[in-house]
């Protein structure tokens, strides 16, 4: 099969292109070129008012579509999951479970590595968000799950996950070094959060190579003046990337403006979405533009990619360019991951058609 899009311009992850025409072939990228140009046996498709953008990343989100993965631990739960994922413009997420019995972290180990080789599309692994967090800054998390991190029961969760548990949130203060160390020699990527930290333990962790943080601001150890706190801490280390939920719900839009001013190319965005449930450990309730527990407290967004996209643009005053690349770039970025995120000559054609003036998603192809 050949397709031509047109659009007022491609932005590859790297460069705008006005006026191009992108090729596809057999699901492939095969051109970025001008419309004169365009070989015969490709029919070109014009989406007038409209740019093409790389398919975004969402590194850290919880189910979809009325399925919380911890809840229905099964690869029906993540097919709904990538479902809610391309309705934003998402083709490739991190399936998280908030702290949780080891057990039931085993089951969402096996389910994640069913649904991989099944061949299904999307999951780019597990992110375990816990259990070795701060009970102080657990947020909605379950303190009796909560614990201080014992060698040899690390070291049988990530046997268990390999391959499959490809990031850890947890909190630095709660573990000693082996143990961050001995999480990084899996080649799993750590990231701070959930933490009580002061600037020093949190800065600590930093300078021993742990790359990132989980969604600034919200349940970590704030920036003030005689204790800077994990967010000065972030802020004030120029190796250190960290995610951010732009909802104006878990994060004011000036605090999101302000942290771009300071971080530039280090911060990128999350949904953090969940879904309503009224089962399980984790029970989510809709309050309109929020989630959160029965007990009202602020649990998860109702966010999707494209939503969040939106939000930076229209909200924070983040540039459309900028706040495409903190969907796509940068995450793709703290991944090391050279394909993800940009659309490429020779890559498979994962990309989006956005209206520049509404920003709303006109059209996507992920392959």
């Amino acid at each position: 099969m050949r397709q031509a899009f047109l659009a007022d311009e491609i932005f590859t992850g790297t460069e705008n292109q006005k006026g191009h025409v992108l090729l596809v072939e057999n699901n492939i990228i095969s051109g970025i070129q001008s419309p004169d140009s365009v070989p015969s046996g490709f029919a070109i498709e014009n989406f007038p008012g409209c740019i093409i953008t790389p398919a975004f990343l969402d590194l850290q989100l919880y189910g979809g579509n009325g399925k919380l993965f911890s809840h229905s631990l099964d690869t029906e739960s993540l097919e709904a999951t990538y479902d809610y994922c391309v309705s934003g413009g998402c083709s490739h997420f991190m399936i998280t479970m908030a702290t949780n019995s080891l057990e039931n972290f085993s089951k969402g180990i096996e389910a994640a590595a069913a649904y991989l080789s099944s061949g299904k599309k999307g999951l780019l692994g597990l992110h375990l968000e816990g259990p070795w967090i701060s009970p102080i800054k657990r947020g909605a998390h379950i303190e009796a799950f909560i614990k201080k991190p014992v060698r040899e029961e690390v070291e049988r969760l990530l046997e268990k996950g390999k391959g499959i548990i490809k990031m850890i949130t947890l909190a630095p203060e709660q573990c000693d070094d082996e143990i961050i160390n001995l999480i990084m020699d899996y080649g799993i990527l750590v990231s701070a959060g959930h933490s009580n930290a002061s600037y020093s333990q949190a800065s600590h962790a930093f300078k021993m190579g742990v790359p990132a943080a989980t969604h600034l601001f919200n349940a970590m150890s704030p920036l003030q003046g005689r204790e800077p706190g994990m967010v000065g801490a972030i802020y004030d280390d120029s190796n250190v990337m960290s995610s951010i939920m732009c909802d104006g719900v878990h994060v004011d839009y000036a605090s999101v403006r302000i942290s771009k001013k300071i971080m530039g190319e280090r911060l990128f965005f999350i949904t953090d979405a969940v879904t309503s449930i009224s089962e399980g450990y984790y029970k989510h309730e809709f309050k309109g533009d929020r989630y959160t527990l029965p007990d009202g407290t602020l649990s998860g967004s109702c966010m999707t990619m494209m939503s969040t996209l939106r939000n930076a643009v229209e909200k924070a005053g983040i540039s459309l360019e900028e706040s495409i690349k903190m969907c796509t770039v940068y995450p793709a970025g703290l991944l090391k991951d050279p394909y993800l995120g940009k659309i490429q000559v020779g890559r498979a054609a994962d990309f989006n058609i956005i209206n520049k003036k509404t920003l709303e998603l006109v059209s996507s192809a992920f392959h």
